[in-house]
């Protein structure tokens, strides 16, 4: 197991995902610095005998601890702001997916194509095979090419939900009557789990998502099948 899934942080698949990591490491990294000096200075004022009667201000040291913190906060802010453009940026889609969310399942249409869409349900314990993944399979996978650009477009039929992959950094809600877009791009082939993120009702956690990511040429010929 890598040290970023024992952090709570997935496998990136993505350069979006690479990013959000790299963040995540720069504010800890600040975070560990900002406990280590407030920890010595909180022991160094246990430990010693030092006491002035007469100090009533000190106008220094306040300017300092005004100051200093606006520019720590500063050190954080401009990535992610940046992050946040790079994020909501949309490039030119090589393919554009439409994912529709229901009590409890996932539809989906490719909208670069026609009479291409189906829906996603779970599989039943029951009814998994051997080599199967209990509560994450479902019976149609999104099929997707890797190093393309994807558009992703989510909405919903009836509840609020919300179509995530942690491994591709993606994170949106499928709200009913609005449609919501966003990006990302795969960087490897392999086979990506989510589940909807948005308290949706009785059978939220039974609507998982999974995302097959294969070379540009079989999804040509699994698009050419599936027509």
């Amino acid at each position: 197991m890598s040290t970023w899934a024992n952090l709570g942080l997935q496998d990136s698949a993505s350069p979006l995902m690479e990013q959000l990591t790299f963040f995540h490491d720069h504010a800890l990294l600040i975070l560990i610095m900002i406990t280590m000096m407030v920890g010595y200075m909180m022991t160094m004022l246990f430990f010693n005998n030092y006491s002035n009667r007469y100090l009533l201000h000190g106008q220094t040291i306040e300017v300092i601890w005004t100051i200093l913190p606006a520019f720590i906060l500063l050190f954080i802010a401009f990535p992610s702001l940046r992050l946040l453009y790079l994020i909501d940026e949309i490039n030119e889609p090589s393919i554009t997916l439409k994912a529709i969310g229901h009590q409890w399942y996932w539809s989906y249409e490719y909208s670069d194509f026609l009479n291409i869409e189906f829906d996603s349900y779970m599989i039943p314990t029951n009814e998994l095979k051997t080599d199967g993944f209990r509560l994450l399979d479902v019976d149609n996978r999104i099929i997707l090419p890797m190093n393309s650009q994807i558009r992703i477009l989510v909405t919903s039929a009836d509840v609020i939900h919300s179509w995530t992959i942690p491994a591709l950094g993606v994170k949106i809600d499928g709200t009913p009557g609005r449609l919501n877009q966003t990006n990302f791009l795969i960087n490897q082939p392999g086979l990506f789990f989510g589940q909807c993120s948005e308290i949706c009702g009785a059978n939220h956690s039974f609507m998982p998502i999974v995302i097959e990511s294969i070379p540009m040429n079989f999804f040509i010929k699994w698009i050419s099948n599936m027509n």
